[in-house]
């Protein structure tokens, strides 16, 4: 069973806890349909604009280890991987106060599948895509959403990639090559052919639907 959507989530949602299913279903739908456009553009168009996103909850397990580093930090009075840096005025006060305050109001046992694959790698928070995106493109051609890739694609895509696996470097006959979305199509990724690559049959199965940054 998927795990509930955080508190902070439904907050900034304003939805009650009754309203938790349908919320967490349609999320979950914009992950199959939406990819972060890092995957695509190689950089975030976003930018600081994703820290007026929601964060993804801390872990109760992450929360209660960072307290006992922050402890740590206070007895030894330095912090720091190696305790090595001096720990100044203003920084004990600040541990100090979250030491003898341990809110775990906010933290949960296990993140919710939406809160674990939509954060931002670089800033933490949920990537601004799956809350602003829209169907519509610049252009006056949407994207292929279709799983099925036409034969005459297969073959512009063979022929540019000179039916060499893009991940190993092996030459292929036809009747090896694979047609592997760059983006995996469960990701988000269509089936353009600039997210289409010929690769070997290991090559695909050992990739799977993870994303290659």
């Amino acid at each position: 069973m998927q795990a509930p959507l955080s508190k902070r989530l439904l907050e900034w949602f304003g939805c009650s806890n009754e309203e938790e299913p349908e919320l967490r279903k349609e999320l979950n739908s914009r992950l199959n349909n939406i990819c972060k456009p890092c995957w695509e553009l190689k950089y975030c168009p976003y930018g600081p604009l994703v820290e007026d996103f929601p964060s993804r909850p801390s872990l109760i397990s992450e929360h209660r280890e960072h307290l006992k580093y922050l402890q740590e930090c206070l007895d030894a009075g330095a912090m720091g991987p190696e305790h090595d840096i001096p720990l100044d005025e203003e920084r004990r006060k600040m541990f100090e106060k979250y030491v003898s305050n341990p809110d775990e109001s906010y933290c949960v046992e296990k993140l919710s599948r939406f809160e674990t694959e939509a954060p931002c790698r670089e800033f933490g928070h949920l990537c601004p895509a799956y809350f602003v995106s829209e169907s519509v493109t610049e252009t006056s051609k949407g994207r292929n959403r279709s799983r099925n890739i036409s034969h005459s694609t297969i073959i512009r895509v063979a022929r540019r990639d000179n039916n060499t696996c893009q991940v190993c470097g092996k030459i292929l006959l036809d009747r090896e090559i694979e047609i592997d979305h760059i983006i995996p199509y469960s990701r988000g990724g269509s089936s353009d052919e600039n997210n289409l690559r010929v690769t070997c049959l290991e090559c695909n199965r050992k990739k799977g639907n993870t994303v290659e940054i």
